[in-house]
């Protein structure tokens, strides 16, 4: 049976992995026709996250308000899993490492959703701020891990203050967001992707497994007003470590479960 269910979980991953292909080279094609428009790119990626979000074998919970205007999503990186979960929730753009660019389809994907990238060490930080204000800057909804990498979930590395820098030139809010992965009332230690783990053995595993749990929690959003990229970072921090560290989130008001 597990060998079954198994098969079937990813046969339903394919499925959705196509679908996603063919809206990738549906913004692929109108890119080269004229444009495709960060908004389309958004809208389809949003489709395709919530299908892949359902695809995969965790239970979604969400604590929180979801923000109604475009706001800087800063989250705690635990695995490529975050991308799916935090990118079903609203039309988000994500900054991710240059390497992520390179992984077979999974890096396409990425590149046709208008994902932008990051090479640690490049001295590019000053113009992918300029790229990140724009974004804001148009109204539209951006996510990064300001961790700079994953962690096995068990604590909040420390924030890179540089990657604020758009939501002070903007003056966009920021929207702290907690995640943690449980599995039989504990930290899951499967679904965290770290050190040289690979993305189709890691992906084995958890789809082998039984369901888990991920909890999303929607922190108090941060006025970006005044503070500096320090700050801000500081902040933002202590709020999602204090969720992330402890057994009960401190929220607003709660969402449905997804």
């Amino acid at each position: 049976m597990r060998r079954l269910r198994l098969y079937a979980r990813l046969l339903r991953l394919f499925l959705v992995l196509g679908e996603g292909a063919l809206f990738a080279a549906w913004v692929e094609l109108r890119e080269r026709l004229g444009g495709a428009p960060m908004a389309l790119r958004q809208r389809l990626t949003w489709r395709f996250m919530r299908h892949l979000r359902a695809a995969l074998p965790f239970t979604v919970q969400i604590h929180g308000r979801l923000p109604d205007t475009p706001v800087l999503w800063l989250a705690n990186h635990v695995s490529w899993v975050d991308i799916a979960v935090l990118g079903a929730l609203r039309p988000l753009s994500f900054l991710a490492k240059s390497e992520v660019g390179d992984w077979p389809l999974a890096g396409w994907l990425a590149r046709q959703a208008g994902t932008l990238f990051i090479r640690r060490g490049a001295g590019d930080s000053l113009q992918l701020g300029r790229q990140l204000a724009e974004q804001l800057a148009e109204q539209r909804h951006l996510a990064i891990f300001p961790e700079g990498t994953s962690s096995d979930g068990s604590a909040v590395l420390r924030f890179h203050p540089r990657l604020l820098a758009a939501a002070v030139d903007s003056g966009a809010a920021l929207q702290p967001v907690a995640i943690r992965y449980r599995r039989d009332g504990q930290r899951d230690p499967l679904a965290p992707f770290i050190g040289d783990d690979e993305l189709p053995a890691h992906l084995l595993r958890l789809f082998a497994a039984d369901r888990a749990t991920v909890e999303i929690t929607l922190l108090e959003p941060i006025a970006s007003t005044g503070l500096s990229r320090s700050e801000l970072a500081r902040r933002a921090h202590a709020a999602i470590a204090g969720v992330v560290g402890a057994g009960e989130p401190n929220v607003a008001g709660e969402a449905q479960a997804a």
